[in-house]
């Protein structure tokens, strides 16, 4: 397994696991977790427009460690390291339930 890092715009905004870099691409291509950037928040803005270039690149050191930690501390019993796992490197928050709890 290797470790890789979504760009956009230059700023590293998530990692992950992949078997390659191949796979690593389709994951990142698929079209679910496209429009789960679009939205997803950070700083109240969507994390992506939909329109800027997703740059994948191998994942720093760091990267790779904040990717462990997460697994580390998961508390999916039945999640294993294996387990598709994407950690966002920046504050995330879901534009829905921001939406909803407005609402209530």
């Amino acid at each position: 397994m290797d470790y890789f890092t979504i760009e956009i715009s230059g700023k590293a905004i998530a990692s992950f696991r992949s078997e390659n870099a191949e796979d690593a691409k389709h994951f990142i291509e698929a079209e679910d977790f496209r429009e789960d950037l679009t939205v997803l928040e950070t700083e109240g803005k969507p994390v992506w427009d939909g329109k800027a270039p997703l740059t994948l690149r191998k994942a720093t050191p760091d990267e790779a460690s904040e990717v462990e930690h997460a697994y580390e501390f998961d508390d999916d019993p039945s999640r294993t390291i294996d387990d598709e796992f994407v950690v966002f490197l920046i504050p995330i928050s879901d534009a829905d339930e921001d939406d909803s709890d407005d609402e209530a």
